[in-house]
């Protein structure tokens, strides 16, 4: 399998490259030049698959013969080693909770899945790469635990000073070893910036890649939860609808992918927050990127959504098209809130924000008797923990995961300008 990039102005190159390089020279994100539908009988017989079968299936003709099938499988195992299960809220609509894994957010597994790859194609290559990555919140955490001590790798996580939850930052400051934490004075799309330009600085000294969901080897493996949750929800003979709460439109994108391979889904929701660029642009067809705003949903505090020409490139650029499978809704914090406390009320559920988002985004699509909603919750409650307590009456258990880093000590460097990165990276 080949990649292009979609500013067409690099050569094509192969998936390991394009996981080690994670942008294109021409600072264009990378696409598969094919996508196979699965076979009919695939679908027809999911039950009897595992989730590691299941992940094998969806993600080997991406990484071709780069990766021996034997380690490949061994990789998908490790990637995919909790529970990813369907929840029902209420009747036609449940909720696919992404948030078992180590660091209890849905990036987990294309941390994980990322970091095997990187490492296996690292064995014969003494010289270190460093993983330069941007996060609004729960990449920087996933990343830290995915990598963290992996052989040759450096990680170096910016995410913006004040915008992430306490637990958020202690995921991706305390672990030390070979994650180091950067706090930038600015948004997560200044943080994102920052890393887009280092990699076209030739004057940087290191190997850099992205662990962002703009690298290959980082969005691909989050089609798995689509599988999984179809093979859960197969029998209720009901046409799937996916909300998606969505900041950099990665996991949304991964869905897309997941239809092009013939998962049977019948419409895709965004839900965002009132970083609605994305919205906007279904409406009056301009995309116009705007400076992210801060809300309690932070993960999708993104006003410039990298992931989202991929989605134009799945439908042929054609605004049409997108349309009449994809819609965007976006939902302010007074309205999070409320339906956090709906769902709660009704069900006993309790949802973080990005979820509630989720939900809200399927209430505003409006589900016919012969369609079923899932929406997603991303992460685990507690990793918003003062927005949750405030706004149900509730106390949540802190989990073994959050228990091993809750009281180390926050180590991170305040930078304010790509220079002082630029300063670092070479240092």
């Amino acid at each position: 399998m080949n990649y292009y990039s979609l500013h067409r102005k690099s050569p094509n190159t192969t998936f390991k490259t394009a996981v080690k390089e994670g942008l294109a020279k021409d600072r264009g994100i990378y696409f598969p030049e094919e996508i196979n539908p699965l076979s009919a009988d695939f679908f027809k017989n999911i039950e009897k698959y595992s989730k590691e079968e299941i992940a094998f299936e969806a993600i080997k003709q991406f990484v071709g013969d780069e990766i021996p099938k034997t380690i490949l499988k061994k990789i998908i195992k490790e990637t995919v080693s909790f529970d990813f299960p369907v929840v029902e809220i209420e009747n036609n609509i449940g909720t696919l909770e992404l948030f078992h894994g180590p660091t209890m957010a849905f990036k987990d597994v294309g941390a994980r899945f990322m970091s095997s790859c990187l490492e296996y194609f690292n064995l014969e290559n003494n010289e270190e790469i460093t993983v330069l990555v941007a996060t609004s919140g729960d990449t920087g955490g996933a990343v830290a635990n995915g990598f963290l001590n992996t052989k040759g790798v450096k990680v170096v996580i910016l995410y913006p000073s004040g915008k992430v939850s306490n637990i958020q930052e202690k995921q991706l400051t305390t672990l030390g070893n070979n994650i180091t934490a950067l706090e930038v004075d600015g948004t997560f799309d200044d943080c994102q910036e920052m890393v887009k330009t280092a990699f076209l600085d030739d004057k940087i000294k290191r190997t850099l890649t992205s662990a962002n969901s703009i690298n290959v080897a980082r969005w691909l493996p989050q089609m798995f939860y689509f599988f999984f949750a179809y093979k859960q929800l197969k029998n209720q003979n009901k046409e799937l609808v996916f909300s998606v709460p969505s900041g950099n439109f990665g996991n949304i994108c991964a869905a897309v992918i997941a239809n092009k391979l013939g998962l049977p889904i019948k419409h895709f929701i965004a839900s965002t927050n009132i970083n609605n660029t994305v919205e906007n642009y279904l409406e009056n067809g301009e995309y116009v990127p705007k400076p992210s705003k801060a809300t309690i949903s932070n993960a999708m505090d993104v006003g410039n959504p990298s992931n989202f020409i991929r989605i134009q490139e799945l439908f042929n650029n054609d605004l049409n098209a997108i349309k009449n499978k994809f819609s965007s809704f976006s939902f302010d914090d007074e309205s999070t809130k409320k339906a956090m406390v709906s769902i709660f009320k009704e069900t006993k559920y309790v949802a973080e924000p990005h979820g509630a988002i989720g939900y809200l985004g399927l209430k505003k699509y409006q589900l016919t008797d012969n369609e079923y909603g899932v929406f997603l919750e991303t992460a685990h409650p507690v990793k918003f923990l003062d927005i949750v307590e405030s706004t149900l009456p509730v106390k949540i258990d802190i989990p073994e995961q959050i228990k091993k880093v809750i009281d180390k000590r926050k180590v991170a460097i305040r930078i304010s300008t790509y220079t002082e990165l630029k300063e670092y990276l070479n240092s």
